[in-house]
């Protein structure tokens, strides 16, 4: 099995080292006999495009348009290019190279600068907009403030409807100024849905259309029969906040928008002096887009400052899975995703053929990084950064399981790419996501701090449209994925790497998934999740650790012949679901990675580096007891280094769970799994020499730290209650 793996490993590294190779040498290589090279400035005003007289950038495309036969390159001189539309390549852009000329870090810009600042009374500043201009986002001195938000309103309070919501006596909504600037921002399990109220009457608000009804059921647009995560249903709790009133900017760092008067107000940081503070809001929707064109290159470019103006519609934000949303009053029946609507992005290639995007910068995004689509082919974005998005960063495929052959999205790759903090305001996004795709290769990128999952490949929920597609031999292998899934975000079911759909010859291999949903209140967050008829997947060399719930799973009986064997792990899961699938030789409940593990962890990402070891356990050769035993849920099971397995006494006063070590040890930590469907709360933490008390419920884990020398450790509940618990570690 090793001769076999590395071999396959072996030959694809290959393969993208001598991909990446020659993306290197290719724009700053020597141009060629008959090569033209012209020269673009944010000020250019010249026609020749040469380095003394640069063009501007629609310039230099469109002289470049006149070289025929020749292969062209544009040189983009330092500095912030200010665009208005975006830049735009079509087939006869095809052949050329677009780069950055060379020591310059030039980048284009959707930006409008908010100026004219004026302090106001209460310690706010505030500033005319310009005409067209709407500031959703906001960044001062490149930092991204915050729009004024509220508390989060209880599902008892702010009741949703199919047709509005209660609680506007409540929340005081019914008393603001301008309640139809404002936002709901609601989140149900992996959903997120941004609606801006249209009317307060009493304590009931409505909100713009078609945003409301396409969050709510019933539309036949948002997904299965069974799908039960529309704003009306019994899994909404209610609104994570409000946001964009004057009644609720009391942070510092947060702003608002007032639609009537045109300006936008903010509540400085300390330190932040707005007379001279670069303020910027997003405005030019996108940056570039490469539309029919084959063979370009883009490299050395930053992209910043790019708007996402749909949100702030009445489309509104109706977010049905990884950052695609549901648009349109009406539309075809369907319950596949098969008519979602990707976010704008600062790049789009579409119909492309041998495109690629190199050593780029994206940040400060309203939406998305980048989108390769319709029938995208060979093409590839690389060795790039993707920094302080709202939306996702990356976007390759479409949502037609089927499509002809020509809008067939094929054998592209994205690899060594840095994504860091995307999904900052549309937390339901994905780092990178791919459609239908075939021949797909996500390779070596390192991914971290994200609100849902990290990478996503595949479609369709197992929907009768969906069950047969292009799927086939994608390779997500050698990426970094670390504190994904992030629980404040609120945003559940998902994965470090979740996949849809049947993929024959798909391969997830060489991944060092560490911390995805770890933290959480409940079972939730996967670190490799086969969902919705995944099949034919293999699942290989993996390392994954400190995960909320399964370190892989494949919960659905119709997702097939799955493979996962030689990965590494700190849990156990159930076996995998479906005809045929099998899990073998994999090492499960390790408290310490093997040298082979730390190597492969070690390896990953774009650019390698540090691997969290796992802590060596006390609990593993203790013995467990516990005051009484309800069913099955035995005192054992949470020794048994598997967080799937749970323990649980009878409702008492008093109950109680301990370890007994063998012997005195230094105790430094414990760590304590929760069984989140009995939950453990308000408990001691008793040793030899002390107590600890922890207020609230336990997590998944709630550390606790100790400098204690004990033979035992018990968990107390203070009160009357059960002691339900997954797992127990004790670190020396």
């Amino acid at each position: 099995m090793n001769r076999t793996v590395n071999t396959v490993r072996g030959t694809a590294a290959a393969a993208t080292a001598a991909f990446l190779a020659a993306l290197l040498t290719a724009p700053a290589a020597q141009a060629a006999p008959g090569a033209r090279t012209l020269y673009a400035a944010p000020d250019g005003r010249g026609t020749s495009c040469t380095v003394s007289r640069p063009c501007t950038p629609e310039g230099a495309r469109d002289r470049a348009r006149t070289e025929k036969g020749r292969d062209v390159r544009v040189l983009l001189k330092d500095g912030t290019y200010r665009l208005d539309a975006p830049l735009r390549l079509g087939p006869d852009d095809s052949g050329t190279t677009w780069a950055a000329a060379p020591g310059a870090r030039p980048v284009l810009s959707g930006g409008q600068d908010i100026t004219g600042w004026h302090r106001n009374a209460d310690g706010t500043w505030s500033a005319a907009v310009p005409a067209g201009v709407t500031p959703r986002q906001l960044f001062v001195d490149g930092e991204r403030a915050t729009r004024a938000r509220g508390e989060a309103c209880a599902a008892s309070t702010c009741d949703a409807s199919a047709t509005g919501m209660t609680g506007a006596t409540a929340t005081g909504i019914d008393h603001w100024q301008r309640p139809t600037d404002a936002e709901a921002v609601i989140r149900v399990r992996w959903r997120n849905y941004h609606c801006r109220i249209a009317g307060v009457s009493g304590d009931t608000m409505t909100f713009v259309q078609p945003c409301w009804t396409n969050s709510a059921s019933g539309t036949d647009r948002t997904g299965p029969a069974w799908d039960s995560t529309a704003v009306d249903s019994t899994r909404y709790s209610g609104v994570a906040f409000f946001e964009n009133a004057p009644e609720l900017l009391d942070q510092p760092g947060e702003f608002v928008w007032d639609s009537k008067g045109r300006t936008v107000t903010y509540l400085p940081r300390k330190g932040e002096d707005m007379r001279r503070a670069r303020t910027v809001t997003p405005h030019t929707e996108q940056l570039l887009v490469v539309d029919g064109a084959h063979d370009v290159t883009v490299s050395g470019i930053g992209f910043a400052y790019a708007a996402y103006r749909q949100p702030g519609t009445d489309e509104g934000y109706a977010g049905m899975q990884a950052g695609l949303t549901l648009t349109g009053a009406t539309g075809p029946v369907d319950h596949a995703g098969r008519y979602y609507t990707k976010p704008s992005a600062a790049v789009t290639v579409r119909g492309g053929r041998r495109v690629h995007v190199d050593s780029s910068r994206f940040s400060h995004l309203g939406g998305a990084g980048a989108i390769l689509e319709a029938g995208t082919k060979d093409s590839s974005l690389t060795r790039s950064s993707f920094t302080d998005l709202s939306s996702g960063a990356v976007y390759v495929g479409d949502t037609e399981p089927m499509p002809e052959a020509s809008l067939t999205g094929e054998r592209n790759t994205v690899a060594y790419n840095t994504i860091s903090r995307s999904g900052v305001e549309y937390t339901d996004s994905v780092g990178i996501w791919a459609g239908y795709e075939a021949g797909l290769s996500v390779d070596h990128n390192s991914l971290d701090h994200l609100p849902y999952s990290a990478i996503s490949v595949g479609w369709g929920w197992n929907q009768p449209e969906a069950r047969k597609s292009v799927l086939r031999d994608n390779k997500v292998t050698g990426n970094r994925i670390t504190d994904v899934m992030e629980v404040a975000q609120q945003q559940h079911d998902g994965g470090a790497i979740y996949t849809q759909g049947a993929q024959p010859g798909t391969v997830l291999s060489g991944n060092y998934i560490n911390r995805s949903a770890y933290g959480n209140t409940e079972r939730d967050g996967n670190g490799i999740y086969l969902d919705e008829q995944s099949s034919h997947i293999t699942v290989e060399r993996n390392v994954i650790t400190r995960i909320g719930y399964k370190w892989v799973s494949n919960w659905a009986d119709y997702g097939i012949r799955n493979t996962a064997r030689g990965n590494w792990t700190d849990t156990a899961a159930p076996a995998l679901g479906g005809t045929g699938s099998v899990m073998t030789d994999n090492l499960t409940g390790l408290d310490r990675l093997p040298a082979q593990a730390l190597a492969v962890a070690a390896r990953a990402g774009a650019h390698g580096g540090p691997v969290e070891q796992l802590r060596t356990d006390l609990a593993r050769t203790g013995t467990a007891t516990q005051s009484s035993t309800d069913g099955t849920a035995t005192a054992a099971l949470a020794l048994d280094a598997d967080t799937n397995t749970d323990t649980r006494t009878l409702s008492e006063a008093g109950a109680w769970w301990q370890a007994d070590l063998g012997a005195v040890r230094h105790v430094r930590q414990v760590e304590i799994w929760n069984d989140a469907a009995t939950t453990t709360a308000d408990f001691d933490v008793v040793t030899d020499d002390g107590t600890v008390h922890v207020s609230g419920k336990a997590l998944r884990p709630t550390l606790v730290n100790l400098d204690s020398r004990t033979r035992t450790v018990r968990i107390v509940t203070s009160g009357t209650g059960r002691v339900a618990l997954a797992q127990v570690l004790i670190h020396p």
